[in-house]
């Protein structure tokens, strides 16, 4: 076995890879770019090396750095983690020049799959079913079109080289071919510097079942079952299941015995993934091969018993398999749900910020969070927007997603756009707890899930002018205590008033909606509690804060609430979602009355990919103008309406900061 590996990646996996690989007495050497410099990964390996700037075409995607790395350290192997050089088969040979074990499949394997095209012509061979597609070598537009229109409408363009939904475009109509074609393969070039595609008919209510294969150089090869990643969006993956629903041991067996051909005809060795469409009449189609670690193993490790890096560590070692197939059993029922910093009430663009507060649910037996940040973590540019993965197991699958349901609930961040109330109510509307699944269900089941919740303030609102009136009690008892006299009643909290009642005013709002609140301190006894007043409606409260805790005792309804207070912002964490309130101060001005720019912001932070304009062209209403790019997504700018461009304030390349002017704009009269 190993003393020492090289993880040739960042954030979650680099540190669920050295979780595994400290519990089995392997050293661990970390690599690094500019903004990683003080991440968790970092540091929590043993070593780090340095490889260069933030973009990872600068650091992380640098093979021979990564080498020169390994050498420098004395690792005897490289752990490429998923993403990166995961599956990049020049970087596997140079391993191999350099006598540095490759912990994943040989050379042979990866570049099999590497190309889609190439992967289908080997699994036809092997006798794997396919989808109906074209894979040829012919690139031009018109063969690609033909193909499309001969096969019908909708059909699926997808890079060969591609992966993680990136490339992949749906295609509903001959009209809309060249745009969607131009766009997939705008985006596989820049996702991996290749944009040739294929061609696929696009099964309208297929779901996506994928297959955990493992194989060692002994010729031992074995599945360890399915996970359901049909619920996406934007082609990747939201929540993960396992096993499948609704999985039949018969489709079970014939699935799994299809994914150890497919990886056996390429003589595969290590964690692979075969991912397949699962048609509603019980037909299955091979889609690709991930020749890596897939982001939702843990659904697999939960359901099995197993750990899938202990077994990657092992095959690349040289040893059998851990486990033979009649082994393996399935145990209960498991959940991931992937936290992301997006909007997803905004098409899911990405967030960036500070993890100003972060406080997930409870690891225990049947919870379990892998993640490479901490609080006061930033969620930059330069990579993917993923905070967290919140993987959940019970017994079966009820109760694995009640608890996930719970687990959502208890998920507290503070200081980026976060999908954690999507995934709330996407984990609990109806359709996904009766396991009517398929790929296109959240398009489907848009009501359910992108529902505004009704939030009734009816407690939140005493709840949250309690806290700032505790707090300000709080912070007041700290400084009379640093004074000559603390016992002085200017430095009392206890409602002391010559002459008068202690009453506090203040407005807080709450969805651009002001509310006055009057806050009279009275005394009982030796305490204190609070008669607050909201629009006319009183409440009697009494409460204490403990750390980030406010303890409340509303009318005698007796609750807990998280505090995050920043600034004016107030933000109340509770079982029934997140409430976010700002203290209105008098002085405060109108933050809106920005006044008309004329212009097209930047929805976020990202890169310039492609201007489509120029200065004084006319455009139509929903014309593209300009397409950005941020953590490996593209958006494009469209003309608001028909018009005229003024000026153009960016050019191809430009790094561009959300909110900043794009180009001037003037709208037809």
């Amino acid at each position: 076995m190993f003393t020492k590996i090289l993880i040739a990646n960042r954030g979650e996996i680099a540190c669920r890879v050295i979780k595994t690989a400290r519990q089995m007495g392997i050293l661990t050497v970390a690599v690094y770019s500019d903004a990683d410099a003080d991440s968790l990964h970092v540091n929590m390996a043993d070593e780090a090396i340095y490889l260069g700037p933030s973009p990872s075409r600068e650091s992380y995607l640098l093979g021979e750095k990564v080498i020169e790395a390994a050498k420098r350290t004395g690792a005897q192997a490289i752990h490429p983690g998923y993403g990166f050089l995961s599956e990049n088969a020049e970087f596997c040979r140079l391993c191999e020049k350099e006598n540095i074990v490759f912990i994943g499949p040989p050379v042979a394997a990866i570049e099999a799959m590497g190309s889609k095209s190439a992967a289908k012509n080997i699994m036809e061979q092997a006798k794997v079913p396919l989808v109906p597609g074209y894979h040829g070598d012919d690139q031009s537009t018109e063969v690609l079109k033909k193909a499309a229109d001969d096969m019908g409408y909708p059909v699926l363009l997808k890079a060969t080289a591609g992966g993680g939904g990136k490339g992949m475009r749906q295609v509903w109509s001959s009209e809309e071919f060249s745009e969607g074609l131009a766009a997939a393969k705008r985006e596989a070039k820049s996702s991996f510097g290749d944009d040739t595609m294929l061609v696929e008919k696009y099964l309208t209510q297929p779901r996506h079942v994928e297959i955990q294969v493992f194989c060692d150089n002994h010729g031992n090869a074995v599945y360890l079952f399915e996970r359901d990643c049909s619920v996406q969006r934007r082609h990747q993956k939201v929540i993960e299941e396992a096993p499948a629903p609704g999985m039949s041991e018969d489709l079970r067996a014939a699935m799994g015995e299809s994914a150890i051909k497919s990886a056996q005809a390429i003589g595969y060795q290590g964690a692979g993934t075969v991912e397949f469409l699962l048609d509603v009449d019980g037909s299955f189609y091979f889609m690709e091969m991930n020749t890596r670690l897939q982001v939702e193993h843990p659904v697999t490790e939960f359901i099995s018993g197993q750990d899938l890096v202990e077994w990657q560590l092992r095959v690349a070692a040289g040893e059998n398999l851990p486990k033979r197939q009649d082994e393996l059993k399935i145990k209960g029922h498991a959940f991931e749900a992937r936290i992301y910093a997006e909007d997803a009430n905004n098409d899911f663009l990405p967030a960036t910020g500070t993890l100003d507060f972060l406080q997930p649910p409870l690891e225990s037996e049947h919870v379990r969070i892998d993640t490479g940040v901490r609080q006061g973590d930033e969620v930059s540019v330069f990579y993917d927007p993923m905070i967290a993965k919140l993987i959940v197991w019970d017994e079966n699958r009820d109760k694995a997603l009640q608890r996930l349901a719970k687990a959502l609930a208890e998920y507290r961040i503070n200081g980026v756009v976060t999908n954690i109330d999507f995934l709330y109510n996407l984990a609990t509307c109806p359709a996904f707890v009766e396991a009517d699944l398929d790929t296109g269900f959240i398009d489907k089941h848009q009501a359910d899930i992108f529902h505004e919740s009704e939030q009734a303030l009816a407690d939140e609102l005493p709840m949250a002018a309690l806290y700032l009136v505790l707090a300000n009690a709080n912070n007041a008892k700290e400084q009379g205590a640093k004074t000559n006299d603390p016992h002085s009643p200017w430095n009392t909290t206890n409602a002391w008033r010559l002459n008068e009642a202690h009453i506090h005013q203040l407005t807080l709002s709450h969805n651009d909606v002001e509310y006055p609140v009057t806050i009279e301190q009275k005394r009982q006894g030796s305490s204190s509690f609070y008669l607050i007043d909201v629009d006319g409606t009183k409440v009697d409260c009494q409460g204490r804060i403990e750390g980030d805790m406010l303890h409340s005792n509303i009318n005698g309804y007796r609750s807990n609430a998280t505090i995050v207070h920043n600034q004016n912002q107030i933000s109340l964490f509770r079982q029934n979602g997140v409430f976010n309130f700002t203290q209105i101060f008098a002085d405060c001005g109108d933050l809106d009355d920005q006044g008309d720019q004329g212009g097209l912001c930047a929805p976020m932070n990202g890169t310039m990919v492609s201007v489509l304009v120029k200065a004084g062209d006319k455009v139509e209403k929903d014309q593209p103008l300009v397409i950005m790019e941020a953590m490996k997504m593209e958006h494009t700018i469209r003309a608001p309406g028909d018009g005229k461009v003024e000026a153009i304030y960016f050019n191809e390349g430009d790094m561009v900061d959300g909110g900043a002017e794009l180009l001037a704009f003037a709208a037809e009269e």
